[in-house]
């Protein structure tokens, strides 16, 4: 009986940490399916050509305005960086698109206080600059001439010509006045379009994130976590907290924004103001992430990228705790729940009745869109909405070609289709 009521109280608690976040959720992923579908790919490539500040600010608005899903950015910044953008300029970029996005803060702000969604940003300003600062002084040049060189060399023996063998029609120019886009249904239909693929990429990630939270909050007691986070050592408390939370968010394997119930749970569990802001910066440096950077960069730079990140997030998570007691930002109060369990009639509830309309409206856009042209392609494995002219990986299928979000996602269509999927 009490294993029951255990997997019941679980369930609950994920439940209603999702219910607390809905709007948010559905503003976000709207809000980004506009900015990717209003935004050019080329313009983002020639503005990030050092690692200048000024191209690193260029980088980080860029990445705040693409989708936040880890495999997605990670695919686009081995792009931007093959074709000619600065090696530091992509990671600024795919860390800002991870951790600086509106979706993230929201939800933060929701499940344990805008304490943290502020952090969210203050931190990941200061990762940036460490990066920038950081990465170019412990990677050579040479080491990145060479994996561009392989990068682009297997681009070119496995797609032939794929920059110019797209007809694409009356399709509407990607880089064409945003005015222009903005006014016309098209436009708003490939907004929808990516609104809807980031919602079915994530959406594994988002349940898992919400169930294990739930679980970790209701099942796994504060002794566990105070046991393995040091506290009442000042300083020393602080920093082992921050350099553990990254560990922790690289063998849990959650990433962008499933990772922040996961965080609300550490919080409740003991875990200090940095540790969470360290833990929730590393949904970067996952096993299967840095998998996918070794087969894009090699070994040599993978772990060199890892050391780095990994700093500057336990740097970020520990800089923001001892800014935020300097200025006598009041910290939030460690719940004894994460969310409280049970419908009420109260904001959350007016906010979620009408994200849910807005997103049938989105929904209703996304099924009625234009799709007579080519410039679009729907990734098979994880269903989001790739540009065909910088699509990061394809394969031919039995049908013709097939488009991917990322390398991850074609190594796993060729794995389960190893009679059918050719690499191009």
């Amino acid at each position: 009986m009490h294993f029951f009521d255990g997997v019941w109280h679980g369930i609950d608690e994920g439940f209603f940490m999702f219910w607390e976040t809905l709007w948010a959720l559905v503003l976000g992923f709207v809000l980004s399916g506009a900015v990717q579908a209003f935004v050019s790919r080329t313009e983002m490539r020639e503005a990030l050509g050092a690692h200048r500040p000024r191209e690193l600010w260029r980088a980080s608005f860029f990445g705040v305005i693409s989708s936040s899903c880890s495999y997605a950015s990670s695919a686009l910044a081995k792009s931007l960086f093959a074709r000619g953008a600065d090696f530091t300029a992509s990671i600024v970029f795919m860390v800002a698109s991870t951790n600086l996005v509106v979706e993230l803060g929201i939800v933060l702000w929701l499940l344990i206080g805008w304490q943290f969604a502020l952090a969210e940003f203050v931190g990941g300003a200061i990762m940036i600059a460490l990066v920038g600062l950081m990465l170019p002084r412990v990677i050579p040049a040479g080491w990145l001439d060479g994996a561009r060189e392989r990068l682009n060399s297997e681009s070119s023996e496995h797609d032939p010509g794929h920059e110019h063998n797209h007809d694409h029609g009356d399709v509407p120019d990607a880089d064409e006045p945003i005015r222009r886009r903005l006014r016309s249904r098209r436009g708003w239909g490939d907004a929808a379009g990516y609104t809807i693929s980031d919602l079915t990429m994530l959406r594994k990630e988002l349940v898992i994130g919400f169930v294990v939270a739930g679980y970790l909050a209701a099942l796994v007691p504060t002794g566990f976590w105070k046991s393995i986070f040091l506290t009442g050592h000042g300083f020393w408390s602080s920093l082992e907290n921050v350099v553990l939370g990254p560990f922790l968010a690289i063998i849990s394997f959650v990433c962008s924004v499933g990772n922040v119930p996961l965080a609300a749970a550490l919080w409740q569990g003991g875990i200090s103001f940095g540790g969470v802001v360290s833990f929730v910066f590393a949904d970067l440096i996952t096993l299967p992430l840095l998998s996918i950077y070794r087969k894009y960069y090699g070994t040599a730079i993978t772990l060199r990228l890892l050391a780095v990140l990994w700093a500057v997030m336990s740097i970020g998570g520990l800089a923001v705790e001892y800014l935020f007691r300097l200025v006598h930002v009041a910290m939030p109060s460690r719940p004894s729940m994460v969310v409280r369990t049970g419908f009420e009639w109260n904001y959350t509830s007016v906010l979620n009745i009408v994200a849910l309309v807005g997103f049938a409206v989105v929904y209703w856009l996304y099924r009625h869109r234009d799709t007579g042209g080519t410039r679009f392609a729907k990734d098979p494995m994880c269903g989001m909405q790739v540009e065909i002219e910088h699509a990061p990986a394809r394969r031919d299928g039995p049908d013709g070609p097939v488009y991917f979000c990322s390398d991850h996602c074609a190594a796993r269509f060729s794995a389960a289709h190893p009679d059918e999927a050719r690499q191009r």
